[in-house]
């Protein structure tokens, strides 16, 4: 397994009548955001792109990269109902603390 898949893939859901489309890897989430409207880019966005980047260099696994994205998904509402609730441990204080 490439070392910047994610175990779980993240799955958005843009709106209703959109298909539901699932980011599997930290590229894929970078990809997302970089397509992201700049107005709409705060903090938490700016935490999960930082957190891409550093997995994308090796300063941080696909894991943390994931949950950062993850958080940020929720806090936008594109988080697909089905992945509302955390896994695997996984909290927002988890999130928010690889901002630091």
């Amino acid at each position: 397994m490439d070392r910047l898949q994610f175990f779980t893939p993240v799955r958005i859901a843009p709106g209703q009548g959109y298909p539901v489309q699932e980011v599997d890897s930290v590229a894929e989430a970078m990809v997302f955001l970089r397509k992201w409207p700049a107005g709409r880019r705060g903090p938490v966005y700016q935490c999960a792109l930082n957190c891409c980047s550093a997995a994308l260099s090796g300063n941080m696994s696909a894991e943390e990269a994931r949950k950062a994205f993850t958080g940020f998904a929720r806090i936008t509402r594109l988080l697909d109902d089905d992945m509302a609730l955390p896994i695997g441990g996984e909290s927002m204080e988890n999130v928010y603390a690889l901002r630091r």
